[in-house]
């Protein structure tokens, strides 16, 4: 009797486990027939499209601006390491999605600064040569300068890069772990870590950096379906599943590096250096020429007192012979040295003495 049980009991589970498999097969395969299209189907976070100030099914995840904080120009290095990454997934460039999500964002107004501006100067060049009809309105004076530039990079991309295997189809389990397997699939997690720098255009001066990163996760239906048979229900997929496209994760990526910018300079507060931009800094450096380098903060060595002869002798003044020994006619010279720079007038030399000596 027991017996009989058993075996009845084998036969429910294989009969559950090889519905489970139909169930699923007719799920994956029900469109190897095809499929009507779906305007506005699949797609990445970055959705819909801008027009001007108007955006149309923008992603909500996008961050907005109520009003533009400058132009913008959107370069990218196609000849750095990176930009092999999107060949190798057979992606092209970054600039266009960027660029609409930035429009999107109505944070900056975009002007062209790629290929296009081929097609703008061949427009003018038209017009110079007169082939334009009246009236075109092409003239001197109506390019838009862009304020600032958004350079993209791609910093780490990896499919794959942790998750787990269909296990539970492995074997002991019996049917029941043949369709568990089925149902577990493979787990694995992509990742991807994108760069936006923007720069002023006008100084060159970095303005707004951000880092950028996303995750999704892919999981093979088919997990264990293929294992050693129902009666062990082995294999579990073994590395096995289902990629999705890798541009939606690095433009997920790049999305939010650019919600990380339009965060940072919304409450933007320019860098300031003591004695303005450009003009040294506060670190002075032995014998330079800076303001910090000749305020006492950076070591300065007193020179060779043969230097210092052959220096005052350059200058116009009279030290004697560049003997390297003391004397009254270079103990004169340093003096009248000392007086014209402003200096300490002793007649020795000492470090700020030596300091203007070597500028």
């Amino acid at each position: 009797m027991n017996a009989k049980r058993w075996t009845c009991a084998k036969d429910l589970g294989k009969r559950s486990a090889s519905v489970a498999l139909a169930t699923v097969a007719a799920v994956v395969f029900a469109g190897c027939a095809g499929t009507t299209p779906e305007l506005g189907g699949g797609g990445t976070v970055a959705t819909g499209g801008a027009g001007g100030a108007t955006a149309t099914n923008a992603s909500s995840q996008l961050e907005k601006c109520s009003e533009s904080l400058g132009t913008l120009a959107v370069v990218e290095d196609q000849a750095a390491p990176w930009y092999r990454t999107l060949t190798q997934y057979r992606l092209g460039s970054t600039v266009p999605v960027l660029r609409m999500m930035i429009q999107q964002s109505n944070c900056f107004v975009i002007v062209e600064r790629g290929q296009a501006m081929n097609n703008m100067m061949q427009e003018r060049a038209l017009q110079n040569s007169g082939e334009m009809r009246s009236g075109s309105s092409f003239q001197k004076g109506q390019m838009v300068a862009a304020d600032y530039t958004m350079s993209p990079s791609i910093a780490f991309s990896q499919k794959g890069t942790s998750g787990v295997g269909g296990g539970l189809g492995g074997v002991g389990f019996g049917a029941f772990g043949a369709a568990a397997g089925l149902l577990a699939g493979g787990l694995k997690s992509n990742e991807a870590s994108t760069t936006l720098l923007m720069v002023d255009n006008r100084s060159g001066v970095q303005l707004a950096a951000a880092v950028g990163s996303a995750q999704n996760y892919d999981y093979n239906v088919l997990g264990a379906a293929f294992g050693s048979g129902w009666g062990g229900g082995g294999g579990g997929g073994a590395g096995g599943y289902s990629n999705t496209p890798e541009g939606k994760i690095l433009i997920a990526s790049f999305m939010d590096s650019y919600n990380q910018i339009v965060k940072a300079t919304r409450n933007y507060k320019a860098q300031e250096v003591k004695g303005g931009l450009g003009t040294g800094g506060t670190l002075g450096v032995q014998g330079g020429q800076t303001p910090a380098s000749n305020s006492g903060n950076a070591p300065t060595a007193i020179m060779p007192l043969a230097a210092a002869q052959r220096r005052l002798a350059e200058l116009g003044f009279d030290p004697g012979p560049a003997d390297g020994k003391p004397g009254a006619r270079t103990a004169a010279a340093i003096r009248a040295f000392q007086a014209q720079r402003g200096l300490d007038v002793n007649g020795r030399l000492d470090a700020p003495t030596s300091a203007q000596l070597m500028k």
